[in-house]
């Protein structure tokens, strides 16, 4: 309970949206878990662990949000979320060939991880051990499969070579990006554009048709 006379702001449950004391509101609860799931992993972090890297009460804390779930939901669906808009969405066109859409999905894929970093790394490190999860890596499946799928359309135009399978070719390509999380940082010395270009260029040459 608030001592007397310590202003607290109202709590506002309406829609996703839930305000509690000045100076946080949820996007920066939410920036802060990501980064400590990520650096202690989520089953290993408790409530208590977040309200003290924020400096909260562990009952505080949730004045902001309703629980350790709602954060690790709401960061695996940014991630989500932003490859299914777009990635997803270059896989399902056929205005351009196979090639040129598995291409830019790759340069997309970069792009999203590079904007998305933490939430992205969370994503890739999820292993399913709770319902939150296992929705998500079942969103991720969803994903995964329209880019085989893509693969494959380039593999039959003509475009790819056909002596390597087309899912082998979608998990070493993907691969790479995925990998990316392990050392990549947008202030680095390698930026977004230069990975994107890095690995479309490796990729294709490698991949190819001659």
């Amino acid at each position: 309970m608030p001592s007397a006379g310590a202003a607290e702001e109202p709590v506002e449950t309406s829609g996703s949206v839930r305000r509690g004391r000045p100076g946080y509101d949820q996007e920066t609860v939410l920036r802060r878990a990501i980064e400590v799931f990520n650096r202690q992993g989520y089953d290993a972090t408790s409530m208590g662990d977040l309200a003290r890297e924020l400096g909260l009460t562990k009952s505080a804390i949730y004045h902001h949000v309703p629980s350790k779930e709602h954060l690790l939901a709401s960061a695996l669906d940014e991630a989500l979320d932003a490859l299914s808009s777009t990635v997803t969405a270059i896989a399902a066109t056929h205005e351009q060939p196979a090639q040129a859409r598995l291409r830019a999905a790759l340069r997309t894929s970069v792009e999203i991880l590079a904007d998305h970093l933490p939430a992205v790394t969370l994503l890739l490190r999820a292993r399913g051990n709770s319902e939150v999860e296992q929705a998500a890596l079942d969103r991720r499946r969803a994903i995964d499969d329209a880019l085989a799928e893509l693969v494959r359309d380039a593999v039959r135009e003509g475009s790819l070579r056909t002596d390597i399978e087309p899912e082998l070719i979608s998990r070493l390509l993907f691969g790479m990006v995925n990998s990316s999380i392990e050392w990549f940082h947008p202030d680095g010395a390698v930026d977004a554009s230069q990975l994107a270009d890095a690995i479309t260029g490796i990729a294709f040459d490698g991949l190819s048709t001659r």
